[in-house]
């Protein structure tokens, strides 16, 4: 194995990554080094690379949390994975698994987490370090690429969806039908939720009916909320806010049936009013759902394995890093970018079955040639 890898690294807020070799990482006791073979784009990685958010990561740091690889050494106590196992290091990196949260299966707001990309060294990279009681477990026969993306934007759509507390045969509205909300989309279906799809953007709309959607809203055409309840005749049962944007955050709540959940997943900055009066008369709540548990992760994933969701997914080099960063940043991405971690570390990945690398090979078969609004 070499000893030195190629990495993409934040070494100052709101400046292009520097992509530079360095040494390969040692796993210590209870760790395990894993040999990436392909991670996802989160728009998260934007904002940890800006310093958008409160607790800053520390600099010099590698962003990515949808890295998907084979153990390739293990530190010694190991004994949950083995070495060429295929595994997942996802945003939730560890977390302490003694506290009240932890004890209750909510290791996701356990005080001492640590995050994948943020507070540890993330995917941008050729190998990374792991904590193998917090890795994902990629089902045989699901492909690194195809993984990558679900275990942050898959088990972040798929909590959300459960924690709306919708039933089979009730509707949700899923606001913003990009990287997370095709996957929502899909989640729902296979959960047995009617759809009702809201975004600006008709190519987008006419994807979510592909997926399954049962309606389609476009908020740039009028009032969303009015639509949606004329729609749902009296509102969604359970509404998904996807879209990083708090105008779409106070027309979610506004969308919810009476005794309905709202909930939050995207994270712009900023704080947006709550209708106090309607909230507190309609009985509704308002939920924060912040990525997923581990058997979150293994129930988002077992439905990929079972060809039931599948993510729309551009394949890049990591030395497209930097531009696809300012493709995210002006809304020029329709789903979710996967970096390829195959050849010379440099070069242009070609996209399997004959598609052109920058093409998006999406959930229906079909090539999404254009790069509507935003992700």
């Amino acid at each position: 194995m070499s000893r030195k890898m190629h990495a993409a690294f934040v070494e100052e807020f709101g400046k292009p990554l520097v992509l530079r070799e360095c040494d390969v990482p040692s796993p210590g006791p209870g760790q395990i080094l894993v040999k990436t073979e392909a991670c996802g784009v989160c728009h998260t990685d934007l904002h940890a690379a800006r310093g958008d958010w409160p607790l800053k990561p520390t600099l010099p740091f590698i962003p990515g949390h949808e890295a998907i690889g084979l153990v390739a050494a293990i530190g010694s106590g190991v004994t949950v994975v083995k070495e060429g196992d295929r595994v997942g290091v996802p945003w939730l990196y560890s977390a302490c698994g003694h506290c009240e949260y932890c004890l209750a299966a909510w290791e996701t707001v356990c005080d001492k987490a640590e995050f994948g990309g943020y507070t540890k060294n993330g995917g941008f990279a050729e190998y990374i370090l792991a904590d193998p009681g917090y890795v994902a477990h990629v089902p045989a026969g699901l492909a690194a690429r195809d993984a990558a993306p679900l275990i942050c934007a898959g088990i972040t759509t798929y909590k959300g969806l459960k924690q709306t507390e919708a039933k089979p045969g009730e509707w949700v509205a899923i606001s913003g039908v990009g990287g997370l909300g095709h996957l929502a989309i899909q989640y729902a279906k296979v959960m047995g939720l009617r759809v009702c799809a809201v975004d600006i953007d008709e190519g987008k709309l006419a994807h979510a009916k592909r997926l399954g959607a049962d309606l389609t809203i476009n908020a740039a055409e009028g009032d969303p909320t009015a639509a949606v309840k004329k729609g749902t005749d009296g509102g969604a049962h359970g509404v998904r806010i996807t879209a990083p944007s708090l105008g779409a955050f106070k027309q979610g709540v506004g969308m919810t049936r009476k005794r309905g959940t709202c909930v939050l997943v995207g994270l712009p900055p900023g704080e947006f009013p709550v209708p106090l009066f309607d909230v507190v008369a309609s009985c509704v709540t308002i939920r924060g759902s912040f990525v997923g548990t581990r058997a979150d992760m293994a129930e988002a994933l077992a439905f990929a394995a079972e060809g039931k969701v599948k993510a729309d997914i551009e394949l890049q080099a990591l030395s497209s890093i930097n531009e696809i960063f300012d493709r995210l940043q002006h809304g020029d991405v329709p789903s979710r970018v996967v970096l390829e971690f195959e050849g010379t570390p440099g070069e242009k990945r070609a996209v399997p079955d004959g598609k052109r690398t920058g093409e998006v090979a999406n959930a229906t078969g079909a090539v999404l040639d254009g790069r509507p609004g935003p992700a």
